[in-house]
């Protein structure tokens, strides 16, 4: 079993190596930005991690302040922005429930597969907890502003196939929550079969390996994967 935990905490790098391989058809960016046209904007991300909305936005946005539980993922994360020369952004460690932020300072609240553990692992109080993060997304925001949650649904699979532990959660947001939502394809794409096995079963575990698939007339090895997108304007 993965652990997670120890990920975050302890193994940046090498997290940061597999996300590099995600979404090389550029999915994620196109699919923000019809949501809501990102130029100009203020934004507040939860759950950072190693930069990797954080990045993608900043050449674009007015402001970004990022906020992650894990110091070590930040690290990396500021290392990155200081070598794009970006200036725009600010970092900080926080929890999604508590953010060390003024109200209404936002034109997007976001956060990339991360508000999902405020849900996992925590059958009885799971809709109180992510209902604070939900309320701590919304209060930084002016009005009008956008909230917007990406989640998994699905490593290994060409068409939607979310977690079975996290479709209550998708369900509540869409239900009872009010979001829209969309899904895209964010592929990640290895440069041989042995580093697909090294990157992918570092975090998604041995299983994952059959999953991998081999185009032989591109070259390409390719782990499918499938993102939702849930947004609501405020």
């Amino acid at each position: 079993m993965v652990d997670t935990d120890r990920i975050y905490s302890e193994q940046a790098d090498e997290y940061e190596r597999l996300i590099l391989r995600e979404d090389y058809q550029k999915n994620i960016f196109a699919a923000l930005n019809e949501i809501r046209p990102l130029e100009g904007l203020d934004v507040v991300e939860l759950g950072a991690g190693t930069g990797r909305l954080t990045c993608m936005l900043a050449p674009l946005v007015k402001t970004i302040r990022a906020y992650d539980v894990s110091g070590h993922m930040l690290d990396v994360a500021a290392a990155k922005l200081r070598k794009s020369g970006w200036e725009n952004w600010a970092i900080g460690i926080a929890d999604h429930r508590a953010l060390p932020a003024d109200d209404q300072i936002a034109d997007l609240a976001i956060s990339g597969w991360s508000i999902v553990y405020t849900v996992v692992g925590d059958e009885g109080t799971w809709r109180h907890e992510l209902g604070k993060a939900l309320t701590e997304m919304k209060r930084v925001l002016r009005p009008g502003g956008t909230v917007i949650i990406l989640e998994t649904l699905g490593t290994g699979y060409e068409t939607p196939t979310p977690p079975d532990e996290l479709v209550a959660y998708y369900r509540f947001l869409e239900d009872e929550g009010g979001f829209s939502s969309t899904w895209i394809r964010t592929d990640y794409l290895f440069e041989s079969l042995k580093e697909a096995r090294e990157l992918s079963t570092f975090f998604f575990g041995e299983e994952i390996v059959e999953k991998v698939i081999m185009d032989a007339s591109e070259g390409h090895v390719i782990l499918p994967e499938c993102t939702g997108i849930w947004w609501m304007n405020v």
